[in-house]
């Protein structure tokens, strides 16, 4: 098919993303927890998930016809040509069962494998956050860049804790301690996506977190990486979407971050996780 005008689609992708994540707020705003349904332990998905990716689904659809889709409620879908949206309808799915207001809609999309371009709306704040390959990353239309904070004594970190993996909690919270005494502290807001938008516009200098799927981490991480950071697995490679574990920063604080990761034996523990799959 003829290339495509990246800049149009953002443009039009972002008034999609408004127009739905205005259902989403309204939804949020009388949504009970009697309606939360469980798709394995402590991973809760409800209506509006559902309904919110059938929006964006139809929507990206007519965006680019014939493209694939990866998203988290349904079946992957291949496309009759080399584009693929890769779509999380609400990342932050737990804050918005308990009436927390932080929560987004994450879309990436991808041409041959690689990833051009990245969204995430925050619904409740009217915040949109946009990363086109090699053109930058913006808020709301402003540019922005990571911290340059060097020193990761001055820096504040995000994580995300495992809730399918409960026996790897204790050492995790090992590395939460590490990290937190060598710091300036930790957030923890319940969104993976919205915590590598923060990494990108420089609220967060780093974020670590393992077994995030690919609608979590891919609008984001591109977004990081046009921001000037960097982002890696655990072992500072390049498998960050194929759950070996995600690490986002300032890239200054980048190697102190995987050093403890690795002191924690957390880079070499993913053989597990295939183990106990066979």
């Amino acid at each position: 098919m003829e290339s495509i005008d990246l800049s149009k689609i953002d443009l039009e992708l972002q008034a999609l993303l408004r127009k739905t994540g205005k259902y989403v707020v309204d939804e949020f705003k009388h949504f009970t927890y009697k309606e939360v349904k469980f798709k394995g332990d402590n991973d809760p998905f409800t209506y509006v998930d559902v309904t919110t990716e059938e929006i964006l689904k139809k929507g990206c659809a007519g965006l680019i016809p014939g493209s694939g889709f990866i998203t988290e409620e349904t079946a992957a879908e291949e496309g009759e040509n080399a584009y693929t949206w890769i779509i999380d309808p609400i990342d932050g799915t737990a804050n918005f069962t308990h009436g927390i207001p932080h929560f987004c809609i994450s879309i990436a999309l991808t041409y041959e494998g690689e990833t051009v371009m990245g969204h995430i709306y925050h619904p409740v704040l009217d915040q949109m956050y946009v990363a086109i390959k090699g053109k930058g990353f913006n808020l709301d239309g402003e540019t922005m860049k990571v911290s340059q904070r060097k020193d990761l004594r001055e820096g504040v970190l995000g994580t995300g804790f495992p809730y399918a993996h409960h026996s790897w909690v204790p050492d995790y919270l090992g590395l939460v301690a590490d990290l937190h005494q060598a710091s300036h502290g930790f957030r923890r807001f319940g969104s993976a996506a919205l915590d590598l938008a923060y990494v990108a516009c420089g609220r967060l200098d780093g974020f670590f977190e393992f077994q995030l799927n690919s609608w979590d981490i891919a609008a984001g991480a591109l977004m990081v990486e046009e921001a000037g950071g960097k982002i890696t697995d655990f072992s500072g490679g390049d498998g960050y979407l194929s759950k070996r574990g995600t690490i986002a920063s300032n890239a200054y604080v980048h190697e102190d971050i995987q050093k403890a990761i690795e002191a924690r034996g957390f880079a070499d523990r993913f053989h597990e996780l295939e183990e106990s799959k066979s």
